[in-house]
């Protein structure tokens, strides 16, 4: 169905193009002055931010091998 050589090379996209995306929305200023809603912005620690994107690769890269690579033994 997929080469396993597709497969890697689509998941290094994926990783590629978030990593630009979080770049450029992390470097967009944020003004005191336009925050007049109720909800106020908390900076979260760097280890936890990677840890949360490491955590949701590998759940991602886990329901593509178990739909895509993973062989029953019912075959």
């Amino acid at each position: 169905m997929f080469s396993q050589k597709t497969l890697w090379g689509s998941l290094i996209a994926l990783v590629l193009l978030a990593g630009a995306s979080s770049v450029a929305f992390a470097e967009m200023p944020a003004h005191s002055s336009e925050q007049t809603s109720q909800f106020q912005r908390i900076e979260q620690p760097l280890g936890l931010k990677v840890g949360v994107a490491i955590a949701g690769f590998a759940l991602i890269g886990i329901e593509l091998w178990w739909f895509l690579l993973y062989k029953s033994s019912e075959s």
